[in-house]
């Protein structure tokens, strides 16, 4: 989980988390607006009802492989009673959720995914959730927005330096006397050469395994790739002026992809682009 990103819903700061691919919600901010107080007990009262329970009950068994659906039975026969009670943490440990997760320490509390949230925000209030969505729609909008910003950021610098790389191969590896089909043979046979050296596989070798993508290899590529794809053909570029033999380049090459995108994976900078 990345650090917590917040927005602003009417006055509030609600807290949220990402694993990269889904968003969990503070459902502890958002009980705030209920009883800034009892916080707790506004989540508790709220899972202790049979509409909550059969919600997140159902988004398990659509998520979760591991949710123990026979300890989910018992609690939603129980739910409604006057006695029955349930925490977050007693609906974690008993059926293995995974939608709901509590974390301690400074920004601790108890976080949902956002479906659920959405539901949660229902019970809280419709005018409060009108206004959550609207702010969390905003969030995501600003976010895809930067993500595509650095997407061509990164799409220019790979084109820029595609252009410094077909140059060094036009003035070292292709004779005057080649044919426009040999010297496109060549330009193509170069560009595998970048591809095997991050990819391990030629662009064939990918559309053949992938044959009902749009894109071809390098649109499918990781913004960690696309860097190190850029920097391969400037250093590519100089490794034909300098007159190395195809095999001597994609065996510096691959080496240096391996150490450059054990450098990026996990780089902080970069994981804040995403």
């Amino acid at each position: 989980m990345v650090k917590n990103k917040i927005i602003n819903v009417q006055g509030r700061e609600i807290a949220l988390i990402s694993d990269k691919v889904n968003d969990y919600i503070s459902l502890t901010d958002m009980a705030r607006y209920r009883d800034p107080e009892r916080t707790n007990y506004i989540i508790q009262n709220w899972m202790r009802t049979r509409s909550a329970i059969e919600f997140c009950g159902l988004w398990e068994q659509l998520n979760n492989l591991d949710f123990k659906g026979i300890e989910f039975d018992a609690f939603k026969n129980e739910s409604g009673a006057n006695s029955f009670a349930l925490t977050p943490q007693r609906w974690i440990d008993t059926t293995n959720a995974k939608g709901i997760i509590s974390k301690s320490g400074r920004y601790g509390g108890t976080f949902a995914h956002r479906d659920i949230a959405f539901e949660f925000a229902t019970w809280i209030s419709a005018e409060f959730k009108f206004y959550f969505i609207k702010e969390f729609q905003r969030l995501k909008a600003d976010e895809n927005d930067r993500l595509k910003l650095t997407w061509n950021l990164q799409r220019t610098l790979a084109k820029v330096n595609y252009r410094i790389h077909t140059d060094a191969i036009k003035e070292n590896l292709i004779p005057e006397t080649l044919t426009k089909e040999k010297i496109n043979f060549v330009y193509a046979n170069e560009a595998d050469l970048l591809n095997v050296a991050l990819f391990g596989i030629t662009a064939k070798q990918w559309r053949d395994e992938n044959p009902k993508a749009d894109g071809n290899i390098r649109d499918e590529a990781t913004i960690e790739q696309l860097v190190v794809i850029s920097n391969m053909e400037s250093i590519n570029a100089v490794l034909i002026h300098q007159g190395l033999a195809q095999s001597e380049r994609l065996q510096q090459l691959n080496s240096i992809a391996i150490t450059q995108m054990k450098s990026l994976v996990g780089n902080k900078q970069l994981d804040k682009m995403k």
